[in-house]
């Protein structure tokens, strides 16, 4: 479930950053009123910690189960 919820969050990131990098229009900061509110820095925070629970995700043995 973690996992998937972190997938979740690193691809919302993504996006945003491909957001910023075609467009200059950070969508997080447009929605939640400015990169510095407390709700966009939130996410921002969100999405950094799923990026850094992502990184286990290259070190597991996969199952077959």
């Amino acid at each position: 479930m973690m996992d998937r919820v972190a997938l979740i969050l690193v691809i919302a990131g993504a996006l945003n950053w491909l957001l910023v990098g075609l467009f200059n229009l950070d969508l997080v900061a447009a929605i939640f009123g400015g990169q510095n509110s407390l709700l966009s820095r939130t996410v921002y925070t969100l999405v950094g910690l799923a990026g850094i629970w992502s990184l286990s995700l290259l070190f597991r043995e996969r199952s077959l189960t």
